[in-house]
């Protein structure tokens, strides 16, 4: 039973190197490697071989590595429902991680309760259509004259964590910096319909721990923010609350508040953009390069104000540093 208001936490992992692999703060290694190292298994959410979303299963640190950082897409789930139901029967320890409403979805297919089963579900700004994405790569690929061989929807070991900048490495030795996917992912355009009324964009989620991107840190702990990555840490209910004890060990954290913590998929659900329907009409009849220039901010003008933008930024640097 999940308790009225959760206990929040700010939370950066010891381990330098683990928080650097890490979107944010490092808070789902801390708790997969309490789950790994008492013999239990991990499901989360991974990148296939086609650079699509997947639930997989790890029982190695290996294999859980695969499913750090940010995927801007529905994940398939497959028969991970299933296997994490085996999983629990044979008295396995099993961390299930993903959406909100992919926590609700397995615990209502489970039916009842376990106690060996930990729930991590991580605050989703809303899903976008894996079409759009499989479009934008094969986009990407035609331009570049060369097979994608990795991929990274927010790099923030170049850029920052504030940042969201994707990543695109192919096979003919290019990469290419964008921010295109991520325009339209923020733009909400190609977010399911669903998203747009969905019941867990409060801070009561169906997990015993939720995970978050901690935007507004510089706020509720001024301290922990570096640029490096902070973990937003909600606890829900006792069986969240042992876990976090558990891995206090690997990480720093500390109690914050409540409404220091707020960022807007804690309110309420995005409304639908009023150009939605516009833009599907021109998806469906325009290629992607021109939704890529029109809604996606890749046009000259657009690349124009991003390079003026990056100058009047560096002019304020020299002038704070100037002034300091």
């Amino acid at each position: 039973m999940n308790w009225k208001q959760p206990k929040v936490y700010a939370l950066r992992h010891k381990d330098e190197a683990v928080r650097a692999a890490s979107q944010s703060g490092g808070a789902f290694t801390a708790i997969s490697d309490y789950v790994l190292e008492n013999s239990g298994v991990v499901y989360g959410c991974a990148p296939d071989e086609s650079f699509k979303a997947v639930h997989i299963r790890a029982e190695d640190t290996v294999t859980r590595d695969r499913m750090r950082g940010s995927k801007y897409i529905q994940s398939i789930q497959g028969d991970t429902y299933k296997n994490v139901r085996k999983d629990l029967t044979d008295g396995r320890l099993v961390l299930y991680t993903g959406t909100s409403c992919q926590v609700a979805g397995l615990k209502q297919y489970l039916g009842r309760e376990y106690e060996n089963l930990i729930c991590a579900d991580i605050v989703c700004h809303g899903v976008p259509s894996p079409e759009v994405w499989g479009d934008y790569l094969r986009w990407q690929e035609k331009r570049n004259r060369s097979k994608i061989k990795k991929a990274i929807f927010r790099n923030k070991k170049d850029f920052g964590w504030h940042s969201s900048v994707e990543t695109l490495s192919f096979e003919n030795g290019k990469k290419i910096n964008s921010r295109i996917f991520a325009t339209l992912f923020y733009e909400h355009n190609i977010l399911r319909p669903c998203c747009f009324e969905c019941p867990y964009k409060s801070v009561m989620h169906p997990g015993d721990i939720t995970i978050a991107d901690y935007w507004g840190i510089e706020k509720a702990a001024p301290e922990f923010d570096d640029n490096k990555g902070v973990s937003l840490v909600l606890v829900n209910n006792e069986q969240g609350e042992k876990v976090f004890e558990s891995v206090k060990e690997r990480i720093m954290w500390k109690a914050t508040l409540l409404e220091d913590s707020m960022q807007p998929q804690l309110e309420g659900p995005f409304p639908a953009p009023e150009g939605r329907e516009r833009f599907w009409r021109d998806y469906k009849k325009r290629s992607f390069g021109y939704i890529a220039a029109k809604y996606g901010g890749a046009g000259i003008v657009n690349k124009i104000r991003r390079i003026l933008g990056r100058i009047l930024q560096i002019m304020a640097d020299i002038k704070r540093r100037l002034i300091g």
